[in-house]
């Protein structure tokens, strides 16, 4: 596919900004895991930095935003989410400096195993399970209602949060993708976040990840050509999040987890033909 710099690409920009805002705040992962394929397809020209750079900088639009919606609903655990952002700041940095050791094919290879991967995980383990009967060594209780009034409990082992949310730090900054769509697996799975918690929490640890991450490369100069992309995209992300916020309230958890599995295994195979086509 050709590159797109017609200025009636920009308008399609925001559209397609939009349906990814809504598709990434309904699942809680930003929409960066669906955003970076879409933009390696339209601008296949393009380096791993600057594709890495536009999507991080629009994750945050997307983040913030959906954040500001689901502290509405007071879904959000901030004290785990502080702590996993904070975790998560060493890893967005590193990962921001490794995108320029990557050449555009392993880019696009890495990127199609990981969601693919993901989507595997998710397929064959599409029931989260429930709290386990004993509490993990340094735990910590979280207890909570939100604005429906519906009551949430739970624990998590803190030493596991911070160690996977470096990784994810690392790897999504790396690949521009923000991570949530690896937090909420995370936080479901491995550490028993109800659902709707954890899609919630996501995004605020994903707002502060993304906006260090973007910070980085803007410091390291690739947003040399992709500002304008960025801010197409990022008006239409900004409502988009407003909407998947809202829709997330229509939704069971085990909905929201096929929809993003379904999303995963559509991306991924596309860009593995992608990447041995060149």
């Amino acid at each position: 596919m050709q590159a797109l710099h017609h200025w009636w690409t920009y308008p399609l920009l925001t559209l397609l900004g939009g349906v990814i805002g809504t598709y990434g705040t309904l699942i809680g992962a930003g929409g960066g895991i669906f955003l970076v394929p879409t933009l390696l397809l339209l601008y296949p020209q393009d380096s791993p930095n600057t594709i890495a750079s536009i999507s991080l900088a629009v994750v945050f639009f997307n983040a913030a935003s959906g954040t500001v919606a689901y502290a509405r609903m007071r879904r959000v655990d901030y004290q785990a989410g502080l702590l996993f952002a904070v975790a998560t700041v060493p890893g967005a940095i590193l990962g921001a400096y490794a995108t320029s050791l990557l050449s555009r094919q392993l880019f696009d290879l890495i990127f199609s195993v990981l969601i693919l991967s993901l989507a595997a995980l998710i397929i064959l383990r599409p029931t989260p399970r429930g709290q386990p009967m004993s509490l993990p060594r340094y735990a910590l209780t979280r207890r909570f209602t939100d604005a429906k009034g519906v009551d949430y409990h739970y624990s998590f082992s803190t030493p596991r949060g911070v160690g996977l949310s470096f990784l994810i730090g690392w790897v999504s900054s790396m690949l521009g993708i923000g991570g949530g769509a690896f937090h909420v697996p995370v936080l479901v799975y491995l550490l028993h976040f109800p659902l709707h918690v954890a899609t919630a929490t996501s995004h605020f640890t994903l707002a502060i990840m993304s906006l260090i991450g973007s910070m980085t490369h803007v410091v390291m100069g690739d947003f040399t050509h992709g500002i304008r992309r960025t801010l197409a995209l990022a008006v239409g992300v900004l409502v988009g999040a407003q909407l998947g916020a809202l829709l997330s309230q229509r939704f069971r958890g085990i909905t929201l987890i096929r929809i993003l599995a379904l999303g995963l295994v559509l991306f991924g195979i596309r860009l593995v033909i992608q990447a041995l086509q060149h």
